[in-house]
């Protein structure tokens, strides 16, 4: 059996950089689990004339897709009524996410994870940093959600939530599930790890000392920061700090850090995260679901912040997101002409940052030795691709359009749209199943 796969015919975009190289009529050649040559189709196919064929149909083959923030746990919420009032950030957290996640056990969190990879899959993601929390299964249960990435054949960075809302105990039990899960997975080419928080307002400052003694210098923190005006609030009440000066002062915020949000920071602030080196994560559909605000993109970048991108359980559609950041760039600007530039390095930052913590550095680019991470997306293009308009195509047609194939790590998990690694129509049948039963446990919880 041949080992060379031939992706194409197709328009080749290598890159999320800014005006990449565009192959028209292009391919990707993969063997194993790595790209081995990229350019036309006649001259891969003469190149490797026994190779096997994974028909582009024309279009749009890309670098898999990266996202930075997601909650496969929240899977199961779509439909439920939380059955009281929401009126601010506090009250969706009380009465929404701090119920459902008590109520999760070990057959839910799997479904949860088993949905939010196959929509990964669907739209083209590859790689996906996901931040997890089921106090009622606790223990075991970053490596109940590995099993489920191997199953599905993505890459993935997981983390637990560490936060002392339900008590100390609770606090340290999720440091011990990061700190193992680390030990466990440290350099597996699949599955990484970070160290999970929730947001300052809920960690107190036992247990971040607890944590900067015990994290290892390699481990970065992926926390919730300035989300809400809440977080600074009682943050300030209860330990006399900002949510950013207080990870400074336990030595979180480095380079190695991912903070997601960073609605309700200052310019001072911003600017700081931008000397540690910690990237910035912009979340803008679940940011508009919950009324908090807009991350000040422009002023972000402006004082030379790394910004990436994630969707924070709302999707898993990454496309969609950096459509989502585009827009709320001209709606918050009222400037029509403005967008552009702000988030045309979003989708790069990214990749940059997988390429880090995965120590592959050619992690997110189309190139000969780079990891086999490429999707495909339909109908071909209507008009012409060039490396100037690459983002134009993403912003106003890629991002609603289909993911025809997805491959990661030169392994087919999407097929034609078909799934070839998980039986969409079974996972739904089992998730109906046992979602009753996980919401009358939400309903029986109170706030």
């Amino acid at each position: 059996m041949n080992s060379v796969t031939v992706v194409g015919p197709g328009t080749v975009v290598v890159s999320f950089e800014q005006e990449p190289m565009v192959v028209t009529q292009g391919a990707v050649a993969i063997e194993k689990d790595r790209i081995i040559a990229i350019g036309t189709f006649e001259d891969l196919c003469a190149t490797y004339p026994r190779a096997e064929l994974l028909d582009a149909h024309g279009g749009l083959i890309l670098p898999g897709l990266v996202n930075l923030h997601h909650h496969f746990y929240s899977a199961l919420a779509r439909g439920l009524d939380p059955g009281m009032p929401m009126h601010d950030f506090g009250e969706i957290l009380k009465g929404l996410w701090w119920r459902l996640d008590r109520a999760l056990d070990t057959q839910t969190v799997r479904l949860s994870a088993t949905l939010s990879l196959a929509d990964c899959i669907r739209w083209g993601c590859t790689t996906v940093f996901d931040h997890h929390v089921s106090p009622s299964c606790l223990g075991g249960s970053l490596n109940l959600i590995a099993d489920v990435v191997r199953e599905a054949g993505l890459s993935a960075v997981l983390s637990y939530e560490i936060s002392d809302r339900n008590g100390h105990e609770e606090a340290q039990a999720g440091l011990e599930e990061n700190l193992q899960f680390a030990s466990d997975h440290g350099k597996s080419p699949r599955l990484r790890s970070l160290l999970g928080l929730h947001a300052s307002f809920t960690v107190s400052d036992t247990t971040l000392e607890q944590v900067s003694k015990q994290r290892p210098a390699d481990l970065g923190i992926h926390v919730h920061l300035a989300e809400d005006q809440l977080d600074a609030k009682l943050s300030q009440e209860r330990y006399g700090q900002t949510p950013l000066d207080r990870l400074d002062h336990f030595g979180l915020l480095d380079g190695r850090a991912l903070l997601a949000h960073g609605v309700d920071l200052g310019r001072h602030d911003v600017s700081r995260i931008a000397e540690s080196g910690a990237i910035l994560i912009h979340n803008p559909e679940s940011n508009s679901n919950n009324a908090v605000g807009r991350l000040d993109l422009e002023a972000a970048l402006s004082l030379g912040c790394t910004v990436g991108l994630g969707t924070d359980g709302m999707s898993s559609r990454m496309l969609g997101s950096l459509r989502a950041a585009f827009l709320g760039v001209r709606a918050g600007t009222g400037d029509p002409t403005s967008g552009f530039d702000t988030v045309s390095g979003l989708l790069h930052a990214n990749s940059r940052r997988a390429a880090q913590i995965f120590d592959e550095p050619l992690l997110g680019r189309l190139s000969e030795g780079a990891p086999a991470d490429v999707i495909v997306i339909d109908p071909p293009a209507p008009t012409q691709v060039t490396p100037a308009n690459v983002l134009g195509h993403l912003l106003y047609g890629v991002s609603e359009n289909v993911v025809r194939h997805t491959i990661a790590r030169g392994r087919i998990l999407l097929k034609d749209f078909r799934h070839t690694t998980l039986d969409v129509g079974e996972i739904a049948a089992q998730a109906l199943a046992a979602s009753p039963a996980l919401w009358e446990r939400f309903r029986e919880l109170d706030t």
